[in-house]
């Protein structure tokens, strides 16, 4: 088998989790806290990519080298960026948060002109008008020319989830860490600060077996096995487009699973919002692979 085709199979598998995602985020927000989702969930994310790390003989590097960055960088990912994720999927419909969040690649080029002195192309700006229109259909649940949004901290508490997560890979882009050692380190300086907000907020209670199950799922699959797979992928392919656009199978999967395992109706906003956003994320898309192949 070639390596493209491994890679495609590996950002397949990666793909299919994440599509699951959203459903055990509102199937754990149905019984639990996102303090305590999220507790449970990065201390499972914890323990396999120690795991694995251990696995790969990585352990001494890990425990040595590249501290100063995680300090930083666990503050932005786990801590920061899936509590608002998960206070966004506690107060909006899985299928709007899930929605909202996939406009992170434009918020990250966006925020690369100030941040990396980039320049925006007719195709970023056409990219995030179109995609951020979507936005705006499904804030308003399709009432677009309507100002009062349905949910307006909710939707806020998402696009500032797609903010926290392009600053985060932005700031990362001069990471010189092994992947899997730095996502366990972020996560060794995350998983304290967690358990401290736990314990002088809302505490961990048992509430049921489905809530338990929820919290691991995430754990193993949306932070860690789908990173792993998504990396193999990204790491073996010949040219990242190739792997990168597998990313637009999720979002019908995802609305699929809340409908019928959930049960949430799919709202028609929500469909003509997220054919905008991946109509956006589309044609940046375009933008890279044109400049990949016209350098």
């Amino acid at each position: 088998m070639s390596q493209d085709r491994q890679a495609v199979l590996y950002g397949l598998g990666a793909v299919a989790l994440w599509s699951t995602v959203a459903t055990a985020f509102k199937v754990g927000l149905g019984w639990m806290s996102p303090l305590e989702l999220m507790w449970l969930a990065v201390l499972v994310s914890w323990l396999l990519m120690g795991g694995l790390v251990i696995r790969q003989g990585a352990m001494k590097q890990a425990l040595s080298h590249g501290w100063k960055t995680a300090l930083w960088a666990g503050v932005m990912n786990p801590v920061a960026y899936y509590l608002v994720l998960f206070a966004a999927y506690d107060r909006l419909p899985g299928q709007e948060a899930m929605a909202l969040n996939y406009t992170w690649a434009l918020a990250m080029a966006f925020l690369a002109v100030p941040l990396l002195g980039q320049r925006l192309t007719r195709f970023d700006v056409i990219a995030g008008l179109v995609a951020y229109a979507g936005v705006w259909v499904i804030a308003t649940r399709g009432a677009v020319l309507n100002v009062s949004f349905a949910d307006p901290v909710g939707v806020l508490l998402a696009l500032s989830s797609t903010l926290l997560w392009a600053f985060y890979w932005l700031l990362n882009a001069r990471d010189t860490r092994q992947p899997l050692v730095g996502q366990w380190q972020n996560f060794t300086v995350g998983l304290p600060i967690l358990t401290v907000l736990l314990l002088i907020g809302p505490g961990f209670q048992w509430h049921s077996w489905t809530a338990f199950g929820a919290g691991v799922y995430v754990g193993l699959f949306e932070m860690g096995i789908a990173f792993v797979l998504w990396q193999m992928a990204v790491q073996r392919v010949s040219r990242t487009a190739k792997v990168s656009n597998l990313i637009f199978l999720s979002p019908p999967v995802s609305l699929m699973l809340l409908h019928f395992v959930v049960g949430e109706p799919i709202l028609s906003s929500t469909f003509v919002g997220l054919i905008l956003i991946l109509s956006g994320l589309g044609l940046q898309q375009f933008q890279s692979a044109f400049k990949a192949e016209n350098p």
